[in-house]
């Protein structure tokens, strides 16, 4: 398990484009058509790695709390599923029915949006305001495997509620930590 930083994409950055299939339904998605016009939430998540496994709840919660507030998740897997089978389609379906993901759960392939995104790591968090243009990148907290801190999504929660409220969001933003995105050779 080595421990990648994420990349912190430059704020203010115009979120990429993408067209993906999700692993649930079946059918293929748009940005444009999950976005919502008030905050977009981008996850890089996976199904094996520790790290994402120890937030899998909070994401949850973290969802339910504020999609009633109009506010869009979106989770992507773009993991060599050759190299990393536990990451195939197949899988992530089983894996998002199973913890009840109230957000589609799409697989890159040809991992073009993770690079677009400059995604380090599982997890990887974005949050785009009404433009789609950047205001948060980074953790979710200061919670990782074996470290005895609650998970709480505090850092993630916050810039949400500075977005939902009208206020500038802190640009003192901590980079996630994680599982390296498994790269085709």
């Amino acid at each position: 398990m080595v421990a990648t930083p994420s990349n912190m994409l430059a704020l203010g950055t115009v979120a990429p484009e993408f067209k993906l299939p999700d692993t649930v339904s079946g059918q293929v998605k748009s940005l444009q058509e999950l976005k919502s016009d008030k905050a977009t939430v981008v996850m890089f998540i996976c199904n094996h790695c520790p790290f994402v496994k120890h937030v899998n709840e909070q994401l949850v919660a973290l969802a339910n709390d504020y999609q009633p507030q109009s506010v869009a998740f979106v989770a992507i897997s773009s993991n060599d599923v050759e190299n990393y089978p536990e990451d195939h389609p197949d899988k992530m379906k089983e894996y998002a029915l199973n913890l009840g993901y109230p957000f589609p759960y799409l697989y890159d392939e040809s991992q073009e949006v993770a690079k677009a995104y400059k995604a380090a790591c599982t997890p990887d968090f974005y949050i785009f305001d009404g433009d789609l243009k950047l205001v948060y990148r980074g953790q979710l907290d200061d919670s990782r495997p074996k470290s005895d801190i609650p998970v709480t999504g505090v850092d993630i929660r916050a810039a949400l509620d500075d977005l939902l409220a009208g206020k500038p969001v802190s640009v003192e933003q901590r980079p996630s930590l994680g599982c390296n995105i498994k790269w085709k050779e």
